[in-house]
């Protein structure tokens, strides 16, 4: 019963989202994309772990982030000034021509294989904490239609860096407080665990 309620409660929000995706253009995100190859690298992975890579997001999670930097949803003073002068359609078109290209892959350390594994999969009952792959896939790779975005492959250290934004209230741009809430009950081994974890997801 419960799982049919979230279904019913999930499909509204999706369908009442004003974020709605047009098509992007990849050609002319490519050109768009110039200005972010600093950080981002030309084809989306960064050469820094401490900027996301964006090779191989769903775009609808992409446009939805840029939107959110553009409107201060989503607070962050490098990302909101280079957004500022972009229209709906550029960041379509950036979202499309990211999402079009293969993430570099990564690897986990056995040190947090175990514990990751585990708070992926199964999450941690005592401290109400679900399992990440609920809503984020067996293998990482997400789910578009909720732009609920990949984990596979991100670098450990953004992840982890996400996970404490959420936890403190920095970062409050997730649907109903719902990161907000999972990474709060989290222990910093459970967040360094499962950010090592995502990164070799494949």
């Amino acid at each position: 019963m419960k799982k049919i309620i979230f279904a019913v409660v999930l499909g509204l929000g999706i369908m009442s989202s004003p974020l709605v995706l047009a098509a992007g253009d990849i050609s002319a995100g490519k050109e768009i994309s110039a200005s972010c190859a600093a950080c981002h690298g030309v084809d989306g992975n960064s050469p820094a772990d401490v900027y996301p890579k964006l090779a191989g997001q769903h775009a609808s999670y992409l446009y939805k982030q840029l939107v959110e930097f553009k409107n201060g949803k989503r607070a962050n003073d490098i990302m909101s000034p280079m957004v500022a002068a972009l229209s709906e359609e550029d960041m379509a078109n950036l979202a499309a021509y990211y999402a079009s290209k293969e993430s570099t892959p990564g690897a986990v350390s056995e040190d947090s294989l175990d514990l990751g594994q585990q708070i992926y999969r199964g999450g941690n009952s005592e401290s109400g904490v679900p399992a990440c792959m609920a809503c984020h896939g067996p293998n990482g790779s997400g789910m578009p239609a909720a732009k609920w975005p990949k984990l596979s492959a991100q670098y450990q250290a953004y992840t982890e860096a996400q996970l404490h934004a959420f936890a403190n209230g920095e970062r409050q741009n997730d649907p109903n407080g719902m990161m907000r809430d999972i990474a709060s009950k989290m222990t910093e081994e459970e967040i360094k665990a499962v950010s090592a974890y995502v990164s070799g997801l494949h």
